[in-house]
């Protein structure tokens, strides 16, 4: 009877040692699984731009929707200026086109207004919008600043390019 007990006690140690083990082994691959996850997401914007350059390199073609353009209305040519000049000081963008006066008409406050705005022209990296509008809402004139943007489907891939060295990655 104890040899029978004393076998039933060997058996038992030896699954708490197997059963411990699996514990550890699943812990550590959960916990690699987790850490995984979290670079991928952290360095996520950086793996986008690599992937899409290795990309335009390998195959020639413009991965659409990589580059955006932004519209953004001024009241006056100073602030444009004054704007675009700290959008490109920041490296937010490639190139800004400051347009001539523009006549525009919009709803404010229940009324129909009539203006003349400064439209600017914004190219930049569609991944660097945020940093853009959130930049633009703090110094803007505007209550409510008009940002609209448009993914570039095409265009030129030696500009592209140029777009993507004149803009630092995220």
């Amino acid at each position: 009877m104890t040899f029978v007990a004393c076998n039933r006690m060997e058996w038992l140690l030896q699954r708490c040692h197997k059963e411990a083990f699996c514990h550890s082994v699943i812990r550590t691959i959960l916990l690699m699984l987790c850490l995984l996850l979290v670079l991928s997401v952290s360095m996520y914007p950086g793996l986008r731009s690599i992937g899409i350059q290795l990309h335009s390199m390998l195959t020639g073609s413009y991965v659409p929707g990589h580059h955006s353009l932004l519209l953004i209305n001024s009241p006056n040519e100073q602030a444009a200026r004054d704007i675009g000049r700290a959008i490109m000081e920041r490296r937010l963008a490639a190139s800004i086109n400051i347009l001539s006066r523009t006549s525009t008409m919009y709803y404010w406050k229940g009324e129909i207004q009539d203006a003349s705005e400064i439209l600017m022209l914004v190219k930049t990296k569609t991944s660097r919008i945020p940093e853009v509008v959130d930049y633009l809402r703090s110094v803007h004139p505007y209550a409510n600043p008009e940002v609209l943007s448009f993914p570039v489907e095409d265009g030129s891939l030696a500009y592209m390019k140029w777009m993507d060295e004149a803009i630092p990655d995220d």
